[in-house]
């Protein structure tokens, strides 16, 4: 089933599907604060607060792959219908380290040349080597949510690609990779009005899609693909958390913590010097005057 993660009211951490989970996703409440008891204003801060904890952890992430080419890494996987957020959270949450630490991958319609390659082949391409923190605005899941709601694959395919994604994912972690699933849940509410804005601001027609309109009136059908994904590819080495996202401020604390978790739970450390020391000061002070 799923539950609440338990944490202290300053870890907001969404809601963790357990695997076996029978649920639907319509069950949670896209405005709740789950981990978290504060107001906007203090989220805010906090996020503000811990946007140094996570640029320490990134950066001796980074440093571990000169020591280590077969060291550790993340990868931050977000999916949500369009407006939930996913952009914050790449300017909010993975724009708070070190870009050269960290590969993000919008992954949009695939192109001609990819479609002649299983539907995992991009993916692979994309995912992070030793250090980095690799991040996924949409992913392997667009396959079986979108060709499910659209009838482009039938059950059966659709089966056989969960099986696909599962494998591939634990490939992932066994080979040291830290695999963090967030389905970003906004309610169809919250996202008229969030489509509304982009109409009624000039500054925001670039957002605008007319095609988000047509993927709206699929909202149930969504809804539905969400939750069998779910339940199919939730598991012991890489869980889904549906972090509600009606409320933008709690969406970016919540996928703050499941990064920083994430990281702390690697716990990288600073790599030993692979040189004298003390030789070298000595040689740096000769060349000083």
């Amino acid at each position: 089933m799923a539950k609440k993660n338990k944490s202290a009211d300053r870890s907001p951490e969404g809601f963790t599907i357990s695997p076996g989970w029978k649920g639907d996703v319509t069950e949670f409440d896209p405005r709740a604060t789950p981990g978290f008891e504060g107001k906007k204003a203090d989220g805010k801060e906090l996020l503000a607060a811990r946007d140094g904890v996570l640029d320490d952890l990134q950066e001796r992430l980074y440093a571990t792959h000169h020591g280590d080419r077969h060291g550790r890494s993340v990868l931050l996987l977000v999916q949500g219908m369009d407006t939930s957020g996913k952009g914050g959270i790449m300017r909010h949450v993975v724009g708070s380290v070190d870009p050269q630490g960290v590969d993000i991958t919008a992954f949009k319609a695939p192109t001609a040349a990819e479609k002649r390659h299983d539907f995992l082949w991009r993916i692979r391409k994309r995912t992070p080597g030793p250090g980095m923190i690799g991040v996924f605005d949409r992913s392997q899941y667009e396959d079986v949510l979108i060709h499910r709601v659209h009838g482009w694959a039938d059950a059966k395919e659709i089966r056989s690609r969960y099986t696909a994604i599962n494998a591939f994912e634990k490939e992932l972690t066994e080979a040291g990779t830290v695999v963090v699933k967030v389905m970003l849940h906004i309610s169809r509410q919250e996202q008229g009005e969030r489509l509304m804005e982009r109409l009624e601001r000039p500054d925001k027609y670039w957002k605008f899609n007319p095609g988000d309109v047509d993927e709206r009136s699929h909202w149930d059908a969504y809804m539905e693909a969400y939750s069998r994904a779910l339940r199919a590819t939730s598991t012991e080495h890489a869980p889904w958390t549906v972090v509600p996202a009606d409320r933008k401020w709690y969406a970016r604390i919540a996928v703050q913590q499941l990064l920083k978790d994430a990281l702390e739970g690697i716990d990288p450390q600073w790599p030993a010097a692979d040189f004298d020391v003390a030789e070298q000061t000595q040689r740096l002070e000769a060349t000083m005057d």
